[in-house]
């Protein structure tokens, strides 16, 4: 249930279309649904403009699919994270309506429309090609919450003439989320670079004493670029949302 739906089912309501009990029926479901082993969020759209998502990492096939097909009744669209492929493949026999995003490892059903939060793209960095699975689930985040994406892969600090050739897609966008491994250098120099708001990924890509994507973090928490976020490692997903929000909150203005 969004903003939308909910204004749609007041206004049946107030016209007579509907009666009080069948407004009472369609509303029976908010805040959540217990299933037992999840209690699923119908009221997230309201609060926060997005349903609720699903993290696939950790949940059967079977919860998957449950909270999954509970989530797509309301007619919403549905994401579904960090699903591996065998697992995917499960789920898509109880659910073939949803797609699998191979390489971010996500679950996707798209059956609502998707209002565009802003003019001036996202732009999504990756500083290497080992790092696109992270930068593809920001990415397609990013698409499902009503974001335009221009992707910037491949520009990382080993090479950086490949970045500034890319300084035109840096200055007309409205964020630029930085994904990168190893040192985790490529945001302070995004953030000296551009004015917008810079979101930083580390991710676990790297050798021996990249500590798995500690090393990043702590190179992007401690960068000399003024203004900086920084999500957690590997969370592509958590670097779309702080994104949006950042769009939701300019569009109010």
């Amino acid at each position: 249930m969004d903003p939308a739906k909910l204004r749609e089912l007041l206004e049946r309501l107030r016209e007579g279309q509907l009666t009080v009990d069948d407004a009472v029926t369609e509303l029976r479901d908010l805040p959540f649904v217990d299933l037992g082993y999840a209690m699923v969020d119908h009221h997230r759209a309201l609060r926060q403009g997005v349903p609720e998502v699903v993290l696939g990492q950790g949940k059967s096939a079977l919860q998957i699919v449950g909270i999954a097909r509970e989530l797509a009744r309301s007619g919403q669209n549905v994401l579904v994270t960090r699903v591996e492929h065998e697992k995917a493949q499960e789920v898509l026999r109880e659910l073939p309506a949803f797609k699998h995003v191979e390489m971010p490892r996500l679950l996707v059903l798209e059956q609502a429309s998707i209002p565009l939060l802003s003019d001036k793209p996202v732009a999504v960095l990756s500083a290497g090609t080992s790092d696109l699975p992270v930068a593809e689930e920001c990415a397609e985040t990013l698409r499902l919450l009503g974001a335009s994406v221009e992707r910037v892969y491949d520009v990382g600090v080993a090479g950086i003439h490949r970045l500034f050739h890319k300084r035109e897609a840096l200055e007309r966008a409205s964020v630029v989320v930085v994904v990168a491994g190893m040192e985790g250098a490529l945001p302070s120099v995004v953030g000296g670079l551009v004015a917008a708001p810079v979101i930083a990924v580390p991710t676990s890509i790297g050798y021996g004493s990249a500590l798995n994507g500690f090393t990043a973090l702590l190179a992007m928490l401690t960068s000399c670029a003024s203004g900086i976020t920084v999500v957690n490692i590997d969370n592509g997903f958590g670097a779309a949302f702080a994104a949006a929000r950042i769009l939701r909150a300019a569009r109010k203005e």
